[in-house]
């Protein structure tokens, strides 16, 4: 008796100790699962299986939105907002220029604005860093650091406030001195040293976005440059070793003087190149409504699934 009691102690001991610790596991699978979720969520917020639409329609240039940042009056800018979302934006770009007489107060004003009536991400594109982190600090939803470069000014201003804001930023393939590469080969060379950068900067490589800067057809060489654009965004996932996320500035084709019908189709022939060679994001004129035609097909050949006719839009219809 007094051995059988003993075994049954015993056992009951191991099985308390085998119940322990199969706790402690699951309690360390849970945590793990917790961190995994966490980084899946923020890994997914901003990242598609899909060219995602951006407007670039929110200038500072535009005499009405300038005028009303000036006055404070935010009706014009969140009338710009909403008709953007209606024409299909799936992001807006807040390209504020420099703001160089009180950036923190019209920067904070601006991502107000737009965020009372928008729930999309907004792109906060400005250069200067005191701007650019008062619109962080006003941001309550999603956005995007537009952006970064070489520039000593920026990498010491700009990139940290990607790790410090935990968001987005997108890096432009420029030289220090903010000029434009030559050609593919130079824009891959300035894109590892940027991303370099970016790795001493502490910031998880998931938060990059490579923008390549789509070169103005009226440059002597913009068209061989954004031919070769197209092999740079093909070839920057294996150059720096992970699937970047890439955006472009398709507006960037036709600055300048030129035919307003001719513009418009060398954007629409240049657009699905783009979606052709990967890539991500395209910022765009929104109400351009042939290109947003010529966007949504693109998607439809160019999506991970099964194709449908339905997401070709009709031919009088978004």
């Amino acid at each position: 008796m007094r051995d059988s009691a003993f075994y049954a102690f015993h056992f009951t001991f191991h099985v308390s100790r085998f119940t322990f610790h199969a706790l402690r596991f699951t309690h360390y699978v849970s945590r793990i699962t917790f961190h995994v979720s966490r980084f899946t969520f923020h890994v997914s917020r901003f990242t598609e299986d899909k060219l995602i639409l951006i407007a670039d329609n929110l200038q500072i240039i535009n005499p009405v939105i300038g005028k009303a940042v000036d006055e404070m009056n935010p009706g014009p800018i969140q009338e710009m907002v909403k008709q953007c979302e209606t024409a299909g934006a799936e992001a807006i770009d807040i390209n504020s220029g420099p703001l160089t007489r009180d950036p923190e107060k019209k920067m904070t004003f601006l991502i107000k604005a737009v965020q009372e009536v928008s729930d999309l991400p907004v792109l906060i594109d400005t250069a200067n860093p005191r701007a650019m982190e008062a619109g962080l600090c006003a941001n309550k939803k999603q956005a995007i650091i537009n952006g970064f470069s070489a520039e000593p000014a920026k990498l010491e201003l700009i990139l940290p406030l990607a790790k410090r804001f935990d968001t987005d930023i997108i890096g432009y393939l420029l030289y220090p001195d903010s000029h434009v590469p030559p050609d593919g080969a130079e824009r891959l060379s300035v894109a590892i040293e940027l991303y370099s950068e970016f790795q001493k900067a502490g910031i998880a490589e998931e938060r990059l976005i490579i923008d390549p800067v789509v070169a103005p057809v009226i440059w002597g060489d913009g068209n061989i440059q954004d031919m070769e654009i197209l092999s740079v965004i093909r070839q920057l996932p294996e150059v720096l070793g992970f699937p970047v996320r890439t955006i472009a500035g398709l507006s960037n084709l036709t600055t300048g003087q030129g035919p307003g019908e001719k513009k418009l189709l060398l954007e629409r022939t240049y657009l699905p190149m783009l979606a052709g060679s990967g890539l991500s994001m395209v910022l765009l004129n929104i109400f351009h409504r042939e290109s947003m035609r010529v966007a949504k097909s693109c998607r439809a050949l160019t999506e991970p699934k099964v194709f449908a006719w339905e997401e070709v839009p009709a031919v009088n219809k978004l």
